[in-house]
């Protein structure tokens, strides 16, 4: 077969191990998974009422144009229509900017560690990926801008950040986006936009006349609690999305996923309630590392990445055999840290038992 090398030089997504595996695997009848930053409560009572009314034909193509989802995600946010772009997931999205920007003898400048698939994509286009370290789990803005040429076509900035749940500061994303060329695409990844409570937080939808090449991605798979629907979403000037439009597939977004996600919007209550309570368990995980004298980084999202010092695949063993998934920080860039989930309020306190039990294990 004649392979392309980029294909051959990357590796499969890796999945993190799934409630029934983890079932059969220890003989546990209860297993809580804490590891993919899912909705807790699952998605709104008007969403799954939807599923309920469904009464369309399987057979037929889904809307290519999304009508429905876009008139009221163009309403909630006070757009125009051609200023919205689909995917199966915010992924998709991911794989439409690189596929329309990148190419051999172009670069792209990302922070990390972050989410992996802007490095992922870029092999894959044989664009030269140009990574930019945390500092302190937070992007170097200051060091992004210095990677940035005559060559760069894309910069990636994830806020709040996947997995440090630190979040890029509204004046010094401005001060960013004004250095930054006109001619570069700065993707903002806000993934976990509806969890932020940070005042300071960019309202970024506001800078769209001002910074005309940028693009906010959004997704139904966070606090929508729709991520087995896969629907995602870009914001960008009209020009923008008319230039991404032909790099996405015809009938990318299922006609479920479409009619449940603009369901999903009509409950706002939901999404206040979910935030709400997100911010109440990550306060308890803070008591926990302040008491338990941990490294954390305080979180934007609905994750915490918290820092046990040792091999963190032994945390995550100890604590899949309490029949708990989290995420070893292995794969994520940080070798001695966890990623934890907020989770409902009795299984955030049945966790935090657990690693107290652990720290007091002896060596």
């Amino acid at each position: 077969m004649k392979w392309n090398e980029s294909v051959l030089s990357l590796k499969p997504y890796q999945p993190g191990k799934s409630v029934d595996e983890v079932k059969k695997q220890l003989g546990l009848n209860e297993i809580t998974k804490l590891a993919s930053n899912e909705n807790p409560y699952g998605s709104s009572d008007i969403t799954k009422q939807a599923l309920y009314e469904w009464n369309r034909s399987f057979a037929l193509y889904p809307d290519g144009y999304a009508t429905v989802l876009r008139s009221a995600l163009a309403n909630l946010y006070n757009v125009r229509e051609t200023q919205l772009i689909f995917g199966n997931g915010s992924d998709e999205i991911i794989q439409i900017i690189s596929k329309s920007l990148l190419e051999p003898g172009k670069n792209t400048v990302m922070p990390t560690p972050s989410f992996p698939q802007y490095k992922h994509n870029a092999v894959l286009q044989l664009a030269e990926s140009r990574e930019v370290a945390l500092v302190e789990g937070a992007h170097d803005l200051n060091e992004m801008l210095n990677r940035v040429d005559e060559h760069t076509s894309v910069v990636w900035l994830c806020s709040p950040n996947n997995p440090t749940g630190l979040y890029i500061h509204n004046g010094d994303l401005i001060n960013f986006l004004e250095q930054v060329p006109s001619n570069v695409l700065v993707v903002l990844d806000e993934a976990y936009y509806e969890y932020v409570t940070a005042e300071d937080y960019p309202d970024t939808l506001a800078f769209l006349e001002k910074f005309p090449n940028i693009i906010i991605l959004r997704t139904f798979s966070k606090i929508y609690g729709l991520a087995g629907f896969r629907v995602g979403y870009g914001i960008a000037s009209e020009e923008i999305i008319s230039k991404l439009e032909p790099a996405r597939e015809p009938f990318n977004v299922n006609s479920l996923g479409m009619y449940v996600a603009a369901k999903a919007l009509e409950d706002q209550t939901f999404i206040v309630e979910c935030k709400k309570k997100n911010a109440e368990g990550l306060e308890k995980f803070y008591r926990f590392c302040n008491e338990s004298g941990l490294n954390y980084y305080p979180s934007q999202g609905n994750f915490i990445l918290i820092d046990f010092g040792i091999d963190s695949d032994e945390v995550f063993q100890f604590l899949l055999s309490k029949g708990f998934i989290v995420r070893s920080g292995k794969a994520l860039g940080f070798s001695t840290s966890i990623r934890i989930t907020v989770g409902t309020e009795e299984q955030n306190e049945k966790l935090i038992q657990f690693m107290k039990e652990f720290i007091k294990t002896p060596v």
